[in-house]
């Protein structure tokens, strides 16, 4: 899946790990990983090993998002419980490194990896589930058009903990709409020489009627 600023590969721990460790490691601490069922990891040889287990799997289907601009990997995400007789896949393990965070690489690979999902793969419904305490994930939910659907309360323990779920999706019949909103949004007339947007893609979204893909 190749974009302006980013393409979005199958992860493989030979060629992405390394990149992946050296992009994790530029925040300052662990508390990215607060809400993931993996990590921190203390070395490398800690964090190539699980990506080596991650790049075996076939579901959840890891991807690595490499920048264009410097071809490195710099963020993971995949599809997983991919439920192919009724049209339903989440998207989960979604790691974006700091220089990934608000940009338009992330939000690039958002869109990749939606644009398989309902374009080229058929599937009618594309989920996101996160902690409910996990503000930055579900903020990142709204952002890219998904709809808060309700809270699965005590839907799972992990790191010790129990865990409220809330759940949101993107139907194919809200797909096209926000295919176009992330289209206008990543056309380089949105940014200004610094990189900055000039508009947000909450208000491309809301005001999409009359738009069309540059």
């Amino acid at each position: 899946m190749v974009g302006q600023y980013c393409r979005v590969e199958k992860l493989d721990a030979d060629r992405h790990a390394a990149d992946l460790w050296a992009a994790y490691g530029a925040a300052p601490d662990g508390r990215d990983w607060t809400y993931l069922f993996m990590g921190p990891f203390a070395d490398f040889a800690g964090y190539q090993s699980f990506a080596r287990c991650a790049a075996d799997s076939a579901d959840p289907l890891h991807h690595a998002i490499i920048e264009t601009a410097t071809g490195r990997a710099v963020g993971t995400a995949a599809l997983m419980r991919m439920d192919a007789a009724n049209g339903v896949l989440e998207v989960g393990h979604v790691i974006w490194s700091p220089g990934m965070q608000r940009g338009r690489v992330g939000t690039e690979a958002t869109y990749l990896l939606m644009r398989r999902a309902f374009d080229e793969l058929g599937y009618r419904r594309y989920e996101w589930k996160c902690d409910s305490l996990n503000a930055r994930s579900r903020a990142a939910a709204e952002r890219y058009g998904f709809r808060f659907e309700g809270l699965f309360r005590q839907a799972i323990v992990y790191k010790g903990r129990s865990r409220d779920t809330a759940w949101y999706a993107i139907t194919d019949g809200e797909w096209p709409s926000i295919r176009t909103a992330f289209e206008q949004w990543l056309c380089p007339g949105n940014f200004d020489d610094g990189g900055r947007q000039r508009r947000s893609l909450r208000a491309v979204r809301e005001s999409i009627t009359g738009l069309s893909p540059c």
